[in-house]
This record gives structure tokens, C-alpha cells and sequence, in this order.
């Protein structure tokens, strides 16, 4: 399962689970859609291609909250 990271490990953004526009990568580093295009879709920790996180909503949201820990690195 998904750990659903709350924010943008670049700028900080706040990133809901049941909202699009996140970007993760192998390793569940999270992007906001901004950033993973200025990073030209590509992990700056791990070197991996960032991809679309799918949303969690509804009953799964409920039963699996997404984490409350932030990762901003700035």
C-alpha cells in the first residue's frame, strides 16, 4: 500500500491523497505536479521516473489514512 506522503519534497505544497496532481516515484518520493515537471519527471533522490500517484478516496481513504509526515527537504 501507498504511504500517501501529505506534501512536496521540493516546495513543500500540500499534496491530499484524494486529490490529483502528485507525483511518486519507486520509493514513494513525492512531487507536486510543478516540481516533477522542473525536474523533468525524474527522482532527484533515487534517479527514478516520477509518476502519476493515484488518488485514494472514499472508504479506502477512511480505512488507510494517508501519513501525516511531512518530507519537505527544501
Amino acid at each position: 500500500m501507498l504511504e500517501m506522503r501529505p506534501d512536496c519534497e521540493r516546495c513543500g505544497i500540500d499534496l491530499p491523497a484524494q486529490a490529483p496532481g502528485a507525483f511518486i516515484c519507486s520509493f514513494e518520493c513525492t512531487f507536486c505536479t510543478d516540481c516533477a515537471d522542473a525536474l523533468d519527471e525524474r527522482c532527484p533522490n533515487c534517479g527514478g521516473e516520477l509518476m502519476d500517484r493515484p488518488a485514494r478516496t472514499g472508504k479506502a481513504l477512511a480505512r488507510n489514512p494517508a501519513s501525516t509526515v511531512r518530507t519537505f527537504k527544501g
